[in-house]
């Protein structure tokens, strides 16, 4: 790829930029602004630098210096856009007083609401986890491990100290297990929401996909769940769902 060394040991050029000054960096700031929009209407590889220099009205080539690469703009364009997203602990205090199964619940039942307050983030995070090449997902997925900027390591702390969570699991296996499933079942839901025709039902009632989201939870409490079980919102309707119903039915979930 353009602008990314293909030494696969060596990080990419656009990750070793030297520090900017506060006028460059205003500038640099500017440019991610406009890469966002930018990237979210025409997604990554349709999306054209020199499209967004002549928004701005600069010079294609005083992007490159900013950033080395379309590659390193993106990259950057991504850090901004998953940085503006709550953390997991962010949500209120009776949702976290209810516990730590509560949580995942009011993320997952708010997951288009915040898609309608700014989707623009939000179609971002989603060309960084699934629409971009192999060395750039790389430095994508070393950033989120490094940086945890969902606080997934912090809410797993939260719910293994509630005794809600297994504590004969590595800490380390919960937060995979839950960056494995929970986010990829939520960016499932943003894919609905951003691009219906890349979803498989379309139209479907809210109550379905409220049963849905109670099928998921149920699944995943009784993977990482310390026994007896938490209750959370719907486990009565979630303890009726018998589980030859979950397994002949798995393209309900």
């Amino acid at each position: 790829m353009s602008g990314i060394a293909s030494n696969p040991v060596a990080p990419p050029r656009y990750l070793r930029q030297p520090a900017s000054r506060p006028r460059s960096e205003a500038k640099r700031s500017r440019i991610i602004d406009a890469a966002m929009r930018h990237f979210a209407e025409n997604g990554y590889h349709a999306a054209r630098v020199g499209d967004i220099a002549a928004a701005l009205g600069i010079a294609k080539g005083s992007i490159f210096q900013h950033f080395g690469s379309k590659d390193g703009l993106f990259f950057e364009v991504y850090k901004r856009a998953v940085r503006s997203f709550s953390k997991y602990l962010d949500a209120p205090a009776e949702v976290r007083a209810a516990g730590f199964f509560e949580v995942l619940y009011y993320w997952l039942v708010r997951t288009e609401h915040l898609v309608r307050e700014d989707w623009i983030p939000y179609r971002i995070s989603l060309l960084g986890n699934y629409g971009t090449d192999l060395v750039l997902k790389r430095e994508i997925n070393r950033f989120l491990t490094t940086e945890d900027p969902y606080g997934m390591v912090a809410f797993v702390r939260f719910g293994i100290e509630r005794g809600e969570l297994r504590n004969d699991m590595d800490a380390e296996m919960i937060v995979s297990l839950l960056d494995w499933t929970f986010e990829r079942f939520q960016d499932a839901l943003l894919t609905a929401e951003l691009d219906p025709g890349l979803f498989r039902r379309q139209g479907e009632m809210p109550e379905k996909k409220e049963a849905r989201i109670r099928q998921f939870l149920a699944l995943l409490q009784g993977a990482v769940g310390a026994a007896p079980a938490t209750a959370i919102r719907g486990q009565r309707e979630i303890r009726k769902i018998a589980p030859v119903e979950l397994v002949a039915r798995p393209k309900a979930l």
